[in-house]
């Protein structure tokens, strides 16, 4: 699986606990799907991802969106 892949799969499940956690415990929890869905923005105007560079020193492969 290449890197791309990963990030989006970490970014949707972090998105899906955030709104877990905002229904079960506090609304405050919302913010982590802001932080994550502003992150995701930020990556695809500047190409900057700091998931994916963590990835690509663990040996992940590159993918399209951040091939380097």
């Amino acid at each position: 699986m290449n890197i791309d892949r990963l990030v989006m799969r970490f970014a949707g499940s972090m998105v899906i606990a955030s709104v877990a956690l905002a229904y079960f415990f506090s609304a405050w929890w919302l913010l982590l799907a802001l932080f994550v869905g502003a992150n995701l923005l930020q990556a695809s105007f500047t190409g900057f991802c700091p998931l994916a560079r963590i990835l690509r020193k663990l040996g992940g492969k590159p993918g399209c969106a951040f091939p380097n």
